[in-house]
């Protein structure tokens, strides 16, 4: 195998194959890329055998070939040149990297890829279409909810299912939920609930533009996503997902709207004196205000007033305040609403403008 490329072409896919792979010692095939040079272009694999990925890029392909190379290693030295065309060699097990414009050269050992593990089908796999950003916006509003309680397994990935003409996006850790529901308007059909990891939700969200549309497939063990030249594949969490359903508050007779961004800030600063542990903040509603407050400690205590629209009994929720926070980051809307019936009962938090996204909190004792 040689071919000559451009360094920043080739970086920016190896930098997902490195982000990919299970390991960052040189001990194992899964430490390693697959490289196929064929037909003027460089494919790429890479794989922890859970989570795969594969790309294509143009390339000079000087003479055709295959191989598998240390990645972590490979990127660093690509990296280390300087941009413009870099030349790399296959011979004797060993893999050549030189510059064009240094006489820097380096050499890595090979293993060959017939020990590479086999990457599936997808030829009897059915997909459907979602666009970029309804799938990047499901991926925000969710994925900071799942638990990483390896206990409860089940919980640690995103659910997703397609009910009764919604995609419903689902993540919990037990102590408070992410829901986002999309109306299909019956464009697909309906599939059983699939749990799917965060790692390779995290990789394809970093890479997704607001442009264009996902291909997704799913399997009875895994599910594919594909959009522009990428794939990718994940083996599915295997377990029951709990009724999420069930915790979801109905008929909640309270509610107060406050603006988003003053609440989210109040609530940092009162923060800063939140006893680290519990991360417990109060929230007292009355007429009007809406009163943010940490508990009296032998540190100090803070509290800051924000206006808001409230007409009813007065109430003192306690809260765990990152249950607040992360939602009201990823929301975009002027106002939030908050639903809640008492003190001891979840109460219902989300956008004025963004009835499709739901998150459920549990109370904390005030």
């Amino acid at each position: 195998m040689k071919i000559t490329f451009d360094r920043d072409n080739l970086i920016k896919e190896l930098s997902i194959a490195q982000e990919v792979i299970a390991t960052k010692t040189a001990l194992t095939i899964l430490s390693n890329v697959l490289l196929i040079a064929k037909d003027g272009k460089l494919t790429m694999k890479a794989t922890d055998v859970k989570v795969s990925f594969e790309t294509s890029i143009a390339v000079n392909v000087i003479e055709e070939g295959s191989t598998t190379v240390f990645c972590d290693k490979l990127v660093s030295i690509i990296l280390s040149l300087p941009q413009g065309e870099i030349e790399m060699e296959e011979k004797n097990e060993k893999i050549i990297v030189r510059s064009a414009l240094k006489k820097a050269k380096f050499q890595l050992k090979t293993i060959p890829d017939g020990d590479f593990p086999l990457f599936l089908e997808t030829d009897d796999v059915s997909f459907f279409e979602l666009p970029n950003k309804e799938f990047k916006d499901s991926i925000k509003h969710t994925i900071f909810a799942t638990s990483d309680d390896e206990t409860r397994y089940f919980l640690n990935g995103i659910y997703i299912e397609h009910k009764e003409g919604y995609l419903n996006f689902v993540a919990t850790d037990g102590r408070r939920l992410a829901l986002v529901k999309k109306d299909m308007n019956g464009s697909i059909s309906d599939f059983k609930g699939i749990i799917v990891p965060p790692k390779v939700l995290n990789i394809i969200y970093k890479r997704l533009s607001d442009e264009g549309s996902i291909s997704i497939g799913i399997t009875e063990k895994n599910v594919f996503f594909f959009f522009n030249d990428y794939k990718f594949y994940s083996v599915l969490i295997d377990g029951q997902y709990p009724n999420y359903e069930r915790v979801i508050p109905e008929n909640q007779d309270k509610v107060f709207e406050v603006d988003r961004k003053e609440f989210l800030e109040g609530l940092k600063r009162v923060s800063l004196m939140v006893e680290q542990k519990s991360k417990r903040v109060l929230l007292s509603i009355s007429k009007n205000n809406l009163g943010i407050s940490s508990q009296e400690s032998d540190i100090g205590v803070a509290r800051e007033d924000v206006e808001c629209d409230y007409d009813s009994d007065e109430m003192l929720l306690g809260l765990n305040y990152v249950y607040l926070e992360e939602p009201l980051k990823t929301l975009t809307s002027e106002k939030i609403k908050v639903e809640f019936t008492e003190s001891a009962k979840a109460i219902m938090l989300k956008g004025v403008e963004e009835e499709h996204v739901f998150h459920v909190i549990m109370p904390m004792q005030v």
